[in-house]
C-alpha cells in the first residue's frame, strides 16, 4: 500500500511542477537524477539511514555536482522523503515520537554548527571524512549483528528489577517496552542527537546511520522501531541543515532538489516493503555492507583524484 501511495504521490507532484525538466537540460542527466533518487528512497525506507549516505556520492559522482553544494541538495531530499516515510510509520504505531524528538531537538542545535564546519573545508577533505566515518559506523554494525544478534531483533534494555548494587543502563524500559525518560538518559540521548546534528551538517546526510545504532545500543530499541524512529529525526535534521546552509551561502539546486525527492518516494515504499521482511540481523548486515561498498569507492575516486 505505501508503494501505491508513493507512486501516487509522486506523479501529483510531478504533475503539479512544470518546471522540473527545465528547457535544454540534457534527458539523460534527468533521468538519473530520478534513478538516484529512487535508490536514495528505496536505501532510506530499508535501513532509516543508507539514503543519506548514498546521496552525496551519487551527486558528487553520478550527477558531477560539487561537494559543498551536494549537501544542500541531499539535506533537502533525504529530508523530504523521510517525511513521507515518517508520516506512514507513524499512522501505524512504529514511531517512537518522544524519544525522537528529543534526539531531533539536539541535533537541529548541532546542524548549524556542522555546516559552518563543512563550509571551511576543502570538499576532497570532506568527502575522505565521510568516508571514514562510514567505515567505523559500518564495523560497528556488522560486529554488532554478528557478535549480539539478538540485540538486532528486539528491546534489549533491562526491565526486571535491578540486582543490589548493579547501577544498571543509563536508559531502561518498563515491563511493556516503553522507554522510561530519567534525566540521564534524556543527557545521553540529546548528547547523541547533538552529535548527529553536526554530522548532519557536516557531511549532508540525514544522520540515520548514527541515529539507528544509538536508538539501538543507548534507548534499547528493536532495529525496526528504531529505522521508523529515524525517519522522523531525519526529517526535522534535515529541515535544519537545510537552513543552516542557505544561511552559510551554500547554493540549493530547487529543480535536482525536487527530482531526488520524486524518485525518493518511489523508493521509499518498496524500500519500506523490503525491509519488513528482513530480520534484524540481516538488515543491520546488509546496511553495513552497503556502507563498506560506498566508503571504499569514495576513498578511490578521491585518493586518484577523479
Amino acid at each position: 500500500m505505501i508503494a501505491l501511495r508513493s507512486m501516487v504521490l509522486a506523479a501529483a507532484l510531478l504533475a503539479a511542477s512544470p518546471g522540473i525538466v527545465p528547457e535544454g537540460l540534457d534527458p539523460a542527466r534527468v533521468a538519473l537524477s530520478l534513478l538516484f533518487g529512487t535508490i536514495v528512497g528505496f536505501s532510506l525506507g530499508l535501513t532509516g539511514g543508507g539514503g543519506s549516505i548514498f546521496a552525496v556520492p551519487l551527486l558528487v559522482y553520478g550527477l558531477g555536482v560539487v561537494p559543498n553544494e551536494a549537501v544542500g541538495v541531499s539535506l533537502a531530499a533525504v529530508g523530504a522523503t523521510a517525511l513521507f516515510g515518517c508520516l506512514h510509520r507513524l499512522r501505524a504505531g512504529e514511531v517512537e515520537v518522544g524519544t525522537g524528538l528529543i534526539f531531533a531537538g539536539a541535533g537541529m542545535v548541532g546542524a548549524p554548527i556542522g555546516s559552518w564546519i563543512g563550509a571551511k573545508l576543502p570538499g576532497t577533505l570532506l568527502l575522505l571524512l565521510f568516508s571514514g566515518l562510514m567505515l567505523v559506523v559500518a564495523a560497528r554494525m556488522w560486529r554488532k549483528a554478528t557478535t549480539s544478534p539478538d540485540e538486532s531483533r528486539a528491546i534489549r534494555a533491562r526491565t526486571g528489577p535491578l540486582p543490589s548494587g548493579e547501577p544498571g543502563p543509563t536508559c531502561r524500559r518498563d515491563p511493556s517496552g516503553r522507554l522510561t525518560l530519567s534525566t540521564p538518559c534524556a543527557v545521553l540521548l540529546s548528547g547523541v542527537g547533538l552529535i548527529t546534528g553536526i554530522l548532519s551538517g557536516l557531511f549532508g546526510v540525514g544522520g540515520g546511520f548514527v541515529i539507528v545504532p544509538a536508538l539501538v545500543f543507548f534507548s534499547g530499541m528493536g532495529v525496526h522501531r528504531a529505522v521508523a524512529t529515524s525517519l522522523l529525526v531525519i526529517a526535522l535534521i534535515g529541515a535544519s541543515g537545510v537552513f543552516s546552509s542557505l544561511a552559510a551561502g551554500r547554493p540549493l539546486a530547487i529543480d535536482l532538489t525536487v527530482r531526488f525527492v520524486l524518485g525518493g518516494l518511489l523508493g521509499m515504499g518498496l524500500g519500506t516493503r523490503v525491509g519488513r521482511r528482513l530480520s534484524g540481523p540481516k538488515l543491520q548486515k546488509l546496511f553495513a555492507v552497503a556502507i563498506l561498498l560506498v566508503a571504499v569507492y569514495v576513498v578511490a575516486r578521491s585518493l586518484s583524484g577523479a
